[in-house]
């Protein structure tokens, strides 16, 4: 059968890679909607080249330049906050869930309320509300298929087992493009340094996550909420190769762990296929030719990203929602050349110790405590040296 899918995020480095899936397979989906932030062109170009039935840009400025791209294609037009989480509503048998940061809160919830299959690319969403977006599945019948490479290695480790039968997960790092420098190298790196990751091809904001390794610490708080394991049975194993996505030790000492190129055409075929699988044009792992696989813990005083998501994670509060705007206020500084790389962490424990909030009970109380966290980083990194 024919499965109707939507990517929200589709301009996007994870919505390219499943826009790539699509099209090599035309005749095995019917793509009914297509967003995008704020690229009107790339957005009009997939909608027509996939004949979506509706493309949302986030931007409303940008809709008159949509229907433009978009006239005699016979694919809607549609822009704002409102028709992005309309797009999520639309009936489809699958969403890529990829919008990056907090603006994906909404439109994942509502794909989750629609009780439809969400392929999660947006760490953001369960790191702020994961009892909620967990909630909200088990009330719809939806089902959350996680996206991320470390923790679809984990969904295929697990393949139905019990969690009672899990001794611990271990989420393996790459370590990024700093794994091996010191603090006082870390300090003088360049944004453009910070980006060039040495396994993966990403976007520039997960890709300096990468190198502070607050995308680890991320992990270990949407890993938490998507297996229902206690923090104290959630690892990191730095794998410098990024061949082991991750790894599941089951109570009987055996390990199981997944292993594939650094491509994420290959946790996205996982999901848009499940309970299937379906071909990739992914590399193919060359062991012999790799040769080795090594591994180390991580060090948590060179990246203290590391300390401080572990010390929210498993908070009944909104810790985890202040650390994560924290972290992309932060970031974003960082990129425009206005903090120092090691800024970063310091702007996000700053802001920690400024906000104890009570845990939120709604998504507008998440997206309350994530405007007020951000207002208090953008204060915090006035205490930053530039």
């Amino acid at each position: 059968m024919t499965k109707r899918v939507s990517i929200l995020g589709a301009t996007g480095s994870v919505g390219g890679s499943t826009l790539d899936l699509i099209e090599r397979s035309p005749g095995d989906y019917e793509v009914v909607a297509l967003t995008a932030a704020t690229n009107v062109e790339k957005l009009a170009a997939a909608a027509r080249r996939t004949r979506a039935r509706l493309a949302v840009i986030g931007d409303e400025a940008g809709l008159p330049a949509l229907r433009d791209a978009l006239a005699g294609s016979g694919c809607e037009a549609a822009a704002g906050k409102s028709a992005l989480v309309e797009a999520a509503r639309a009936d489809a048998d699958w969403v890529m869930a990829a919008i990056v940061g907090c603006a994906g809160l909404e439109p994942v919830m509502a794909a989750l309320e629609a009780g439809t299959t969400v392929a999660l690319a947006n760490k953001e969403a369960l790191v702020t509300a994961g009892a909620l977006m967990t909630g909200a599945a088990k009330a719809s019948g939806a089902t959350i298929l996680p996206v991320d490479s470390e923790h679809n290695a984990i969904f295929q480790c697990l393949a139905g087992s019990s969690v009672d039968h899990v001794a611990r997960l271990v989420l393996t790092a790459s370590g990024g493009p700093f794994r091996t420098k010191s603090r006082d190298e870390m300090a003088a790196m360049t944004p453009a340094q910070a980006v060039a990751h040495p396994n993966w091809s990403m976007g520039a904001k997960i890709s300096v996550d990468s190198a502070t390794m607050m995308n680890k610490g991320l992990e270990l708080i949407e890993a938490y909420h998507l297996f229902a394991l206690p923090a104290e049975r959630i690892d990191i194993l730095v794998h410098p190769q990024s061949v082991i996505h991750s790894m599941v030790e089951y109570v009987d000492g055996s390990t199981l762990a997944q292993l594939g190129s650094p491509d994420m055409r290959i946790p996205i075929a996982h999901t848009l296929a499940w309970p299937e699988r379906m071909a990739t044009p992914a590399e193919r792992l060359d062991l012999a030719r790799i040769g080795s696989l090594t591994f180390e813990a991580p060090d948590t005083q060179r990246f203290p990203a590391l300390r401080l998501a572990r010390a929210v994670l498993g908070e009944a509060t909104s810790a985890p929602v202040v650390l994560n705007a924290a972290n992309e206020v932060a970031v974003a500084a960082f990129l425009a050349g206005r903090i120092g790389f090691l800024d970063i962490a310091a702007t996000v424990e700053r802001v920690l110790g400024r906000m104890a909030p009570a845990a939120p009970r709604s998504v507008d109380e998440v997206l309350d405590i994530d405007r007020e966290a951000r207002q208090v980083a953008d204060l915090a990194m006035k205490d930053c040296a530039t």
